[in-house]
């Protein structure tokens, strides 16, 4: 029975495959097992050396490869005599001439855990090399033209003033023109200002190999600026009391730098008083101390107060104006409904027309007063939380007064004369008439 299976299975296999068939070979158990559990192995270890490289990846904090003329902004690690050694973020050292970093009386502007701005120029081995400007020496022509390219400050020169702006000397000897627009912030309005002067200044453009060169300083203030204005968000608000700088008069207020923004010091925000020339109370370049009323990022408009700095005059008032005192004002304003009257720095009283025309119907009050007149006024009454004082004219009052006084002390003589008898009506009137000087 068993041989008849053996033939029938191998007659199945050649009828299968007649022409001499390759001997299959089929794997026992433990070839299996083995297959397996090498091929767990090599995945383990794949997945290990890639977890490994993942890890190893994540291990560095660099960004990326540096270009040449890419900005970064970096932060001072260290400070030696010639070299000033800053963290970008990435593996390597950079480091920056010291000679960059120094003000015109030669002193370091940066301090170890300042933030700065500069420009990538070149790799050796883990040290990277960075600028904040090209320099005035030798450049040559194949650096300004990086500069252009890049974007780089380069320093320079200015020599002259010439037919719509500055000659400017940059890399040593090259000769560069400047706009009168493009010289700063503002529009020149000095020539003096600049002539004579090291400034940092972009390549706008570059043509004809280096013989057609225009620069911008304008470009290199925005930038510094936009970069103080994104810094001021996060420390400014309203109410605050801030440091600025005058930097230009107008008839309706002035305009005031505070960091990287320039907001507007409205004419009535200059004083408590009423400011009819602001050019005697301010001048261009004078550093003040301001409030912020008003930050509006989106729009760039910005409002600065003077007088929030200044003592509140009406804290005061009810003392220094007591309701029933005489006081000398001046004629500040005059109304159809009256005049207004400055008593002191601001502290204005109204003088109604109704008590300006002594008993008579005036049409105006100029009919009576004018402009800047001083003239004596009693205080009628006096509201320190709304602000208001009201006035009268000081000889209409006191002749009112002294008219009051005559008939109380009338009235007091006739009632002591009507005890005693001292005589008729006629006679009390005579004697009191023959008082008077």
């Amino acid at each position: 029975m068993r041989e008849e299976l053996t033939t029938g299975v191998r007659s199945s296999i050649l009828w299968h495959f007649p022409a001499q068939p390759r001997r299959a070979h089929f794997p026992t158990h433990d070839e299996v097992t083995l297959t397996m559990a090498s091929d767990t192995i090599e995945q383990e270890e794949t997945i290990e050396e890639e977890s490994f490289a993942d890890l190893l990846a994540k291990s560095y904090t660099d960004p990326g490869r540096l270009e040449p003329g890419q900005k970064v902004t970096a932060r001072v690690l260290s400070i030696s005599g010639d070299w000033v050694f800053i963290d970008t973020g990435r593996k390597g050292e950079g480091v920056l001439d010291r000679k960059e970093l120094l003000d015109t009386n030669g002193n370091l502007t940066v301090t170890v855990g300042d933030a700065i701005t500069a420009w990538f120029i070149s790799a050796s081995g883990n040290e990277l090399r960075f600028t904040t400007r090209v320099g005035s020496g030798a450049a040559g022509n194949a650096q300004l033209e990086e500069a252009w390219r890049s974007g780089i400050p380069v320093e320079g020169f200015v020599e002259k003033e010439i037919k719509g702006g500055f000659e400017v000397k940059v890399g040593g000897s090259v000769r560069a023109f400047c706009p009168f627009s493009q010289i700063d912030l503002r529009r020149a309005e000095s020539s003096t200002d600049y002539v004579g002067k090291h400034l940092s200044f972009r390549i706008t453009e570059y043509g004809e190999r280096g013989r057609n060169i225009v620069l911008s300083r304008r470009a290199v203030l925005e930038e510094e600026r936009n970069q103080e204005k994104d810094a001021l968000k996060e420390t400014l608000a309203v109410g605050q009391k801030v440091r600025g700088t005058v930097t230009s008069i107008r008839d309706f207020g002035a305009f005031v730098t505070v960091g990287g923004i320039d907001g507007l010091l409205p004419i009535s925000e200059v004083g408590w008083g009423r400011v009819a020339d602001i050019g005697e109370h301010l001048t261009v370049g004078q550093e003040i101390e301001v409030v912020i009323k008003s930050l509006d990022w989106d729009k760039e408009r910005f409002s600065f107060s003077l007088k929030d700095t200044l003592p509140d005059p009406w804290e005061k008032a009810v003392q220094s104006y007591p309701e029933g005192s005489y006081v000398t004002g001046r004629v500040a304003r005059l109304a159809t409904f009256g005049a207004f009257v400055t008593l002191g720095e601001g502290i204005d009283g109204l003088l109604p027309i109704s008590r300006l025309g002594g008993g008579k119907r005036i049409n105006h009050p100029r009919d009576v007063l004018k402009d800047g007149e001083h003239i004596e006024v009693k205080v009628e009454s006096i509201d320190r939380d709304s602000r208001r004082i009201s006035l009268s004219l000081g000889e209409a009052s006191r002749a009112t007064a002294q008219a009051e006084e005559e008939m109380a002390d009338f009235r007091k003589t006739a009632a002591e004369g009507s005890t005693r008898s001292l005589g008729s009506l006629g006679d009390l009137l005579k004697a009191r008439l023959g008082k008077r000087p």
